[in-house]
């Protein structure tokens, strides 16, 4: 079983380099879900950070009663209503994104998880209806998506095995972690490391187990240790701005556990060189000169 130390020479190959004739959708589209009139400003941080990431399209997904205040504050991110999952699979018809992001927001209700499902599910009669696996890209699991599944995580494990099912990463810090995988949280002879493994072969996804040393574990058991974390993102809608930049590196291409690990490092790399009085907010911007190191070592590798 191979264990990395999460750095670029890891994943660099693999970074998105946008072709010289590529349009906007051919550099990925990504869809985030609001929450709420009073909750929809972390879904706004995903999709920011979806964008800074290099998706060429990013799509809100919002509930009526919060499509005021989500146009108020979008410019270039667009904006769809999205309230049932009806419109949602509109939407997905329309525009095929290659990821989506669902949870920070969306508040820690079983109705929520019971969605997460159905949206799996959905995709995953898509992909078949089209004959084109993974036709539905990628869904990050993030924040009140992981709470809402611990009433039902096994369905959720489920769904993630079909043969159509998108590619799944779930983002939890030790908290959640604990709310969707009880038993391997409680193993005290586990590592943290032994524990993202166990957790990713048990629900045929990509896991983020956030902490001082993010551990992203893959489910055929690669696993990459993160160690340029840094205290300034313990602030609020920090993981937001992380899901938002997995799903916008997936929706470029990128493989699952690939495209997770750079976003994992890019995200702690970006707050660290911010330093004190980092917020949310801030980070989408501090990509950009990270980014741009990146991509100078990436067109000049062999």
């Amino acid at each position: 079983v191979s264990t990395f130390e999460n750095v670029p020479d890891l994943w660099l190959r693999e970074l998105p380099v946008p072709a010289v004739d590529a349009h906007k959708y051919k550099r990925g589209h990504v869809g985030v879900f609001s929450g709420g009139p009073s909750a929809s400003g972390a879904a706004r941080l995903s999709a920011m950070a979806a964008a800074r990431s290099g998706a060429g399209a990013v799509t809100v997904l919002s509930p009526g009663n919060a499509m005021q205040v989500n146009a108020i504050h979008l410019t270039s991110i667009m904006l769809r209503e999205a309230g049932s999952l009806e419109e949602v699979q509109e939407f997905l018809t329309a525009r095929h994104p290659e990821a989506l992001v669902f949870g920070p927001g969306l508040g820690p209700k079983p109705k929520v998880g019971d969605f997460a499902l159905q949206l799996i599910k959905t995709l995953a009669e898509g992909a078949r209806a089209s004959q084109t696996a993974n036709h539905g890209g990628a869904i990050v699991l993030d924040a009140d998506a992981i709470t809402s599944m611990a009433h039902q995580p096994q369905a959720l494990f489920e769904a993630a095995r079909h043969l159509n099912a998108p590619a799944l990463v779930i983002t939890p810090h030790e908290g959640e972690f604990g709310r969707l995988f009880p038993d391997i949280a409680g193993d005290k002879t586990m590592s943290k490391l032994d524990k993202a493994r166990a957790a990713a072969a048990r629900a045929n996804a990509t896991i983020v187990y956030k902490g001082a040393d993010t551990v992203i574990a893959a489910p055929d058991g690669k696993a990459a240790i993160n160690s340029n974390g840094a205290p300034w993102l313990a602030t609020a809608g920090s993981g937001d701005v992380l899901s938002g930049i997995i799903a916008g590196l997936l929706a470029q291409g990128m493989p699952p556990f690939e495209g997770t690990c750079a976003a994992v490092w890019l995200h702690a790399e970006a707050g660290s060189r911010f330093g004190p009085g980092l917020i949310a907010e801030d980070l989408p911007l501090a990509l950009l000169p990270v980014l741009r190191e990146l991509f100078d070592a990436r067109t000049a590798a062999p």
